[in-house]
């Protein structure tokens, strides 16, 4: 059996939670190695992961002994960490959004292509039961096809999950979050609406705004924390998407698709993840498993499609190009 080492860039929030304990969890996984510019904030995730420690990025690069990398740096660096990962021989599993930018993004593909390493986006919406059971659904369809959506991501906003806890995040930097709540919670819509429906957001009608959220000064953040917008797909359906660092109460991740035949209700109901209401009045309820929320750590199954797609030499399951795609329906919103 083939054993994996990989390398993690960046110690803040989604690698504690998220990517460290999956992959220490992967029985594919040899060791863990960590970097971030604080290595006091890496030193910490090596004790609790039994990991190791590297004073640069560039020794991450270029260890021999490393086969992947996970990109966990914030958003304006992913160009730069991704890139040099590939082209340095290592397969990569990159944070969302792929990029700042559509150039960023496609610098990224360019360095997948030259090193033929494989290249994975952490769009960890797909791999959710219900979301796997609504496609399959839309894939045979059950209820004919999908004729409108809607869909909503919200919660109280990155200052409450992120690793240190203050307004002072770096979610709320022009700079290095670009683009604020659509490329935090809107790209993750986005990539679920393409995956779902098998079809691509063509058009976009949108509204953004920074409505509530203020930065360590007390000012307004530079970038949104609401977005509300209208979508038409290449396939001509319709549907609305809204993504909110301002829902003061429970998170919601809810998805509806309206079918000629009924109506698929998922992540509405916390006991039954996907209801399917049809034409006639028939109701049926799925309990698959409750959605992960930043209050609800559960296993994402993004490090294990990775570890496997590296493994058994296979397209990953969320690639490059569908990770631009959803990037350049955030740019249009933001436009």
């Amino acid at each position: 059996m083939e054993r994996i080492r990989v390398g993690i860039i960046g110690c803040g929030s989604i690698t504690r939670f998220r990517h460290a304990p999956e992959y220490q969890a992967n029985p594919y996984v040899d060791e863990i190695v960590f970097y971030d510019r604080n290595i006091e904030r890496a030193q910490a995730l090596a004790e609790e992961f039994d990991g190791r420690v590297v004073a640069s990025v560039e020794a991450l690069y270029q260890d021999p002994s490393i086969d992947a990398i996970s990109d966990c740096s914030s958003n304006e660096t992913h160009h730069i960490h991704s890139t040099n990962a590939l082209l340095n021989g290592k397969h990569v599993l990159s944070e969302k959004p792929l990029a700042i930018s559509i150039e960023h993004a496609e610098e990224i593909l360019e360095a997948q292509r030259k090193s033929g390493k494989k290249l994975m986006v952490d769009h960890n919406q797909r791999f959710t039961k219900a979301h796997q059971k609504a496609k399959q659904l839309i894939n045979n369809k059950e209820l004919g096809e999908v004729l409108t959506f809607k869909t909503t991501f919200g919660h109280q906003g990155p200052e409450s999950w992120g690793i240190d806890q203050s307004n002072a995040t770096w979610f709320f930097k022009k700079e290095r979050s670009h683009s604020g709540v659509a490329g935090d919670l809107g790209v993750h819509k986005i990539d679920l609406i393409h995956y779902l429906l098998n079809d691509e957001v063509e058009d976009v009608h949108a509204f953004h705004g920074a409505l509530d959220k203020k930065n360590e000064h007390g000012d307004p953040i530079e970038v949104c924390d609401n977005v509300v917008c209208a979508l038409k797909t290449k396939k001509g359906r319709l549907g609305t998407a809204s993504f909110s660092w301002s829902y003061y109460g429970a998170e919601d991740n809810s998805t509806t698709v309206y079918c000629e035949k009924g109506i698929m209700k998922i992540y509405h109901d916390p006991e039954d993840q996907l209801i399917v209401e049809t034409k006639d009045g028939e109701v049926v309820r799925y309990q698959l498993e409750p959605i992960q929320t930043n209050d609800n750590q559960t296993n994402t199954g993004v490090i294990d499609a990775f570890v496997d797609a590296i493994i058994h030499d296979t397209v990953p399951p969320v690639t490059g190009d569908d990770a631009l795609t959803s990037l350049k329906v955030i740019e249009k919103i933001l436009r």
